[in-house]
């Protein structure tokens, strides 16, 4: 059975604004200073699927940056453009289709293009267990993360912790949780972080989104019809835009696990989904002020900061708790307990039309 690897990487990373735009998502940047993360989920993914065999989800807008951006470690070819933003639902089950009406069924990794990892021959090892568990079962698998702090920015997976074996049922999913919640969850030992990795055969994910999800199977399957003919992008470029924006963990995780079809292999990798500039800290070390200062940046009694220039000199004087971005264009500041809040400005941008900005 063929083994496919899927990257998914059509978000728009705007928590990272300014430096992130819509050409030029996180996804495509050098954050930790060593290659882009993209690439850097290319690699890890290498570990066990063939370079012929893994293949990334991206927007339209982002395919050509795409294509230069990974060239060496994935087929042009391999890259699928989505037209519109449709979530993970619509984005995992075109993979599907678009591989199985090519290349046949077979075991499907996907991945999130833009998370740190750390130990990354443990993912592979992980991975492997994965594999051979989704090719020896009609179950869907998952990966989830030993907690190792309250989170309340993650989505949580009780599971059997009884189960003897190293693959443990899912009892069911958890959406992200207050703080006080998040303990209980974490003190319960019965718990682990959605990672938003999933591993089942390509006909299986497939059929559960028959199942639950009958309107967006339906027109998947007028894509599917489509690929190998003049009109493939024709009617990609018409249907898709209208399947309905849901989450596969809504569409698909969530009534699986009722029923007893989803399994989870607790692990820990390193793993941490670096998605606002405030956990800057887990990609660089912070200075003996708790600072991270990159770029041109001269900053006195500054402390618990994180001050970003990529081309002008960026000065700052007795600040504390603070994010400040230089890119040629645009200048972001907040405190760095309102990072998450980046987005709001994104969001204001387009209200006002400012797409230079975006």
């Amino acid at each position: 059975m063929n083994h496919y690897g899927i990257i998914m990487a059509g978000g728009g990373g705007t928590r990272f604004w300014p430096l992130s735009r819509q050409r030029t998502p996180k996804q495509l940047l050098n954050l930790d200073g060593k290659e882009l993360m993209i690439n850097e989920a290319i690699d890890r993914m290498s570990m066990v699927i063939g370079k012929s065999l893994i293949f990334i989800v991206t927007s339209d807008i982002q395919a050509p940056a795409m294509i230069r951006a990974t060239e060496g470690r994935v087929f042009p070819g391999n890259i699928l453009a989505e037209p519109a933003a449709r979530n993970t639902a619509a984005c995992i089950g075109y993979a599907a289709i678009e591989i199985t009406r090519k290349y046949g069924d077979g075991v499907m990794v996907f991945t999130p293009a833009d998370h740190y990892i750390e130990d990354v021959d443990e993912l592979a090892k992980i991975f492997r267990t994965a594999i051979l568990t989704a090719e020896a079962h009609d179950k869907i698998v998952t990966i989830g993360l030993n907690p190792t702090h309250p989170a309340t920015g993650f989505g949580y997976i009780k599971y059997d912790k009884q189960a003897a074996e190293d693959v443990k049922p899912v009892i069911e999913f958890k959406e992200k949780p207050d703080e006080q919640t998040a303990k209980n969850y974490i003190e319960s030992g019965q718990y682990a972080w959605n990672s938003g990795m999933f591993i089942w055969k390509a006909s299986l994910i497939l059929q559960k989104l028959k199942e639950y999800t009958p309107d967006i199977y339906e027109a998947l399957n007028l894509i599917g019809d489509a690929i190998n003919t003049p009109r493939e992008q024709e009617v990609l470029h018409e249907i898709y835009p209208t399947i309905r924006n849901i989450s596969i963990d809504y569409a698909v995780m969530e009534p699986s696990a009722k029923n007893g079809d989803v399994l989870v292999i607790p692990g820990d990798c390193g793993w941490n989904d670096v998605g606002s500039w405030d956990m800057m800290n887990i990609l660089h070390a912070q200075d003996e002020d708790k600072n991270i200062l990159l770029g041109d940046v001269v900053a006195i009694d500054t402390k618990n900061s994180v001050i970003y220039s990529s081309s002008r000199t960026v000065t700052a004087v007795g600040v504390d708790n603070i994010v400040i971005v230089e890119t040629p264009d645009a200048v972001m500041v907040c405190p760095k307990d309102k990072a998450q809040d980046v987005k709001k400005i994104v969001d204001a941008l387009k209200a006002s039309g400012r797409e230079e900005l975006l």
